[in-house]
């Protein structure tokens, strides 16, 4: 069953993705219902999902796939202009059809299934990855505030990048060491300083530029007590 859904979750991205060209989205988004597009969308899906599983006898299925994914479609097409943030009908629509492939890949035994999957998710992991992320930045951001008050702000910056970089360095941080490969880490805060010599050699600020260390090594500091914390466990 497992590789019954990896093989319908290639037909999807292949279908949603690769074969899917930005005039075919701006089409739909623009004709909706209407729109050629949308059918030749979820015929190449059905398409796909009947060369991958390659059995004949999954054309029912195959075919409940493809109807699921046009009611889908054509929802986010006329609902998606309703949302402020127009990323987030997409994602709400991926994950309806994850959901729709994995309860036809799981046919029979979803529940059975879903409770095995539970039971398999590394809590400590988890919880691990969650605190390296916005806990550990709003914790730097408490140790580093009445440093903060004394850089100067960068209006050109991009709203909240430096604490989703932050939290991107620690997640890698945290992989690396959980694989056990602690040389990423040296390749990722060579990465890091290469990226930032041009902005600290421009601002010529030493302020800034011990803020910046002192914020690096206490994000990676926190990611790597974390990651040794996991391991031992």
């Amino acid at each position: 069953m497992t590789l019954l859904f990896t093989k319908l979750l290639l037909a999807h991205l292949i279908g949603d993705f690769l074969l899917q060209p930005m005039k075919w989205v701006i089409h739909k988004e623009a004709n909706k219902a209407g729109s050629k597009y949308l059918y030749f969308h979820i015929v190449i899906h059905f398409t796909l999902t009947m060369l991958l599983v390659w059995d004949v006898n999954f054309w029912k299925q195959a075919l409940l796939i493809m109807v699921l994914h046009y009611f889908i479609d054509i929802a986010k097409l006329y609902i998606a202009p309703l949302f402020k943030n127009k990323s987030l009908p997409f994602f709400i629509d991926q994950i309806l059809h994850l959901l729709v492939l994995y309860c036809i890949a799981f046919y029979g035994n979803v529940i059975e299934n879903s409770i095995d999957l539970i039971n398999q998710i590394d809590w400590f992991l988890i919880t691990a990855i969650v605190f390296v992320s916005f806990p550990t930045a709003i914790i730097m951001g408490k140790l580093l505030e009445s440093m903060s008050h004394q850089i100067a702000l960068d209006h050109k910056s991009l709203p909240n990048a430096g604490k989703y970089i932050g939290i991107i360095e620690r997640l890698f941080v945290l992989a690396f060491i959980i694989s056990g490969k602690w040389e990423g880490i040296g390749l990722l805060i060579a990465a890091k300083s290469v990226f930032r010599f041009n902005d600290l050699k421009e601002s010529n600020s030493r302020k800034l530029t011990e803020y910046i260390l002192i914020g690096t090594l206490l994000s990676f500091g926190i990611a790597m007590l974390t990651g040794i914390v996991y391991t031992n466990l």
